[in-house]
């Protein structure tokens, strides 16, 4: 009886804690860490959204960009920090990702080190290609790699990002050899792409387009059942006749497991406020963003479902990192 009513105690004194600390949050700068160099479709998105979001909090959010391991350096670093809401992560498919692909190698376990806040959104990925390579549609860039097998190859993000992901599934689905070439964000992978150093690349429409708009790069497909409003003279894969190739980015708002639901849904609230911003709402559709903004409860179940179909399918494909 002793011991049941200390742990009754010990539990309302937690939640009374936990319900002081949401009530008060935030009282100082929040720490967003962003497992890439700067450039990329997730640092670009939580840039634009960072100005209205902090303002709407009241305090800062200092971006912290950590590249490097596939994304494990900076999710760890926020899979091992204080559970207060303080610091959080933004990432793409890459946390979705990534506990297919290393398995028993990643240092900590993602469904057990985190929970979801909110999924920002989502948005088609885009094969661009230099100017330099002779293909000025998808179908020839296939005949092109078929002809010579192992001579052209793509840029990611990094090893287990979704850009290389959504390239070794490209692959499987043409039926090509293309060798990838990681970087450590798709910043730097787009500065090579640019230079003519590196042939294609699968991204996102922020990082692209306007380099496609100048002619700096020439655009061949995007993912999708339907052409993006962002570009909608580039055809989708399905049209270019490659079917079965579902490789769409997903960028979500993660926090140490163990935060607190009250403080979750406060930020979760604040991100959704910018998603759905009659201000924002032009530049992130001319991005190709399409804001999602769900809550806390439904983005820890969507993570856990995507984590499942993201393994089912690496298994599947027997998808090997290098």
């Amino acid at each position: 009886m002793r011991r049941a009513l200390l742990g009754i105690v010990a539990l309302t004194l937690a939640c009374a804690v936990g319900g002081a600390a949401a009530q008060s949050f935030p009282s100082k700068s929040v720490r967003i860490v962003i497992p890439y160099a700067p450039g990329g479709g997730t640092d670009n998105l939580v840039r634009l959204l960072a100005p209205a979001i902090g303002a709407s909090l009241a305090q800062q959010l200092v971006i912290e960009n950590r590249p490097g391991g596939a994304t494990i350096i900076g999710t760890q670093a926020v899979a091992g920090a204080a559970p207060d809401g303080y610091t959080l992560l933004a990432s793409d498919s890459a946390v979705l990702v990534n506990p297919g692909l290393f398995k028993a190698k990643m240092p900590f376990d993602t469904v057990k080190s985190l929970t979801g806040v909110t999924m920002m959104a989502s948005a088609p990925v885009i094969l661009v290609v230099h100017p330099s390579v002779p293909a000025k549609t998808f179908g020839e860039l296939v005949a092109l790699a078929k002809a010579k097998p192992g001579t052209l190859n793509y840029a990611s993000g990094g090893v287990g990002a979704s850009t290389h992901l959504a390239g070794e599934l490209m692959k499987l689905a043409a039926g090509v050899q293309i060798a990838h070439v990681p970087y450590k964000g798709t910043g730097a992978a787009l500065a090579d792409v640019l230079s003519g150093q590196v042939h294609m690349q699968l991204g996102g429409i922020s990082s692209a387009r306007q380099h496609v708009e100048s002619g700096r790069l020439r655009a061949l497909a995007v993912t999708g059942k339907q052409r993006s409003p962002a570009m909608p003279g580039v055809p989708t894969f399905e049209e270019s006749g490659l079917r079965a190739f579902d490789a769409d980015t997903y960028w979500g708002l993660y926090a140490p497991a163990g935060t607190p639901i009250e403080i979750r849904n406060t930020v979760s609230q604040h991100f959704a406020r910018a998603l759905r911003s009659a201000a924002l709402a032009e530049r992130l559709a001319a991005l190709g963003y399409l804001p999602i903004a769900n809550t806390p409860e439904e983005h820890t179940r969507q993570m856990h479902a995507m984590i499942a179909r993201w393994t089912e399918v690496i298994d599947k494909a027997k998808i090997k990192i290098e």
